[in-house]
């Protein structure tokens, strides 16, 4: 376990501030360090009361001026944001000029689950904009909700581009496209106007260069970020001008957000039960919040496993001053055994 460090020390050990509050925390000496290649404990497996596996991972909490407050492991190297990064790839097709709200919008912002709901408003998408689903270039997919994933199999139906839970973020692309008469063959190619723009805006809300450029699941172009430009980036959404295409993006986002994720995922909750915050999820355990006074949070768990998102991001609010209910129901990640709850996934920071 390591303590909060700040980001003006880039050394390659960590100090704690004594009045930071995951030193309150920490039974670690503020005088410990550990080599910056290696990053801290951020959630442990506990079965049966035996610790039978830990997460590391790194995490940067931002103050309400966007400064840094605290942070665990290395946040200035560059990581891969995943679907972090649709917010910001929603705000660059309204800069194409595309006419997106309410929930087209939230939307073309979403790691969707694969929902009747999400499914359909998609078709409409398409077909508003006189498209139809063979212009997707997603990977052919089941729906990333579970529950959603047997139901489609046990219906009798096969993996679709479609359904994939990036269609309503490619349906965007396209429809931006095809109003600019860019080529919609070509729209997941890093030198295509379309992923230019997007690029544009990455560097601009996180106040970084991309650093790498790689091909995220869904085919499209993925731009690195270091956890510091990622939490930037969610606070420039929130504190941006009423109206601005990355305002805009936020308030869809936040008022829909059972169309950026699901009925029964956490991200949802979190906009339904604390209103004003904006968060996203990504792959490979990514996680970006900001909450309506400008404080931010990114973190990225190494291993790339999602079941500590829900602890790790409960843990991080309520070390913020949160208290809320649904950190309760966040924080809560069962181990079963049997059939019968055993242990947990939990916060070990």
């Amino acid at each position: 376990m390591t303590s909060p460090t700040p980001i003006s020390e880039p050394t390659s050990e960590s100090t704690t501030s004594p009045d930071s509050p995951a030193a309150a925390l920490s039974s670690a000496s503020s005088t410990s360090s550990i080599p910056s290649a290696v990053s801290p404990v951020l959630a442990e497996v506990v079965r049966s009361g035996f610790v039978e596996g830990r997460h590391r991972g790194s995490l940067v909490v931002l103050a309400a001026d966007g400064s840094v407050d605290w942070s665990l492991g290395d946040v200035t190297a560059p990581v891969f944001p995943r679907s972090t990064n649709k917010p910001m790839q929603a705000a660059a097709v309204l800069r194409a000029g595309l006419d997106l709200s309410g929930e087209r919008l939230a939307l073309a912002a979403a790691s969707h689950s694969g929902e009747p709901f999400h499914l359909d408003l998609v078709r409409t998408m398409l077909a508003e904009h006189g498209l139809t689903a063979d212009h997707l270039q997603t990977p052919a997919d089941l729906p990333l909700d579970p529950e959603e994933a047997e139901a489609y199999l046990a219906s009798g139906r096969v993996r679709d581009r479609l359904t994939m839970n990036c269609s309503g973020k490619h349906t965007a692309m396209l429809a931006a496209c095809a109003l600019n008469g860019w080529p919609l063959t070509t729209y997941l190619d890093e030198v295509h106007p379309l992923q230019q723009l997007i690029a544009d805006g990455v560097r601009t809300a996180s106040g970084e260069d991309v650093a790498h450029v790689g091909t995220d699941g869904c085919g499209a172009p993925l731009l690195s970020l270091s956890l510091t430009g990622l939490a930037r980036a969610f606070r420039h959404f929130v504190m941006a001008e009423p109206g601005s295409p990355e305002r805009r993006v936020a308030d869809a986002m936040r008022a829909h957000p059972e169309y950026v994720a699901g009925t029964r995922r956490p991200d949802t909750w979190l906009m339904q039960a604390l209103p004003g915050t904006l968060s996203k999820m990504g792959a490979e355990a990514v996680q970006a919040l900001a909450l309506p006074d400008g404080r931010a949070l990114a973190f990225k768990i190494d291993d790339g496993a999602t079941r500590t998102l829900g602890p790790v991001l409960a843990r991080t609010l309520r070390l913020m001053g949160l208290d809320a209910p649904v950190l309760t129901r966040l924080e809560d990640a069962p181990l079963l055994g049997g059939g019968a709850r055993v242990g947990e996934v939990r916060a070990s920071f």
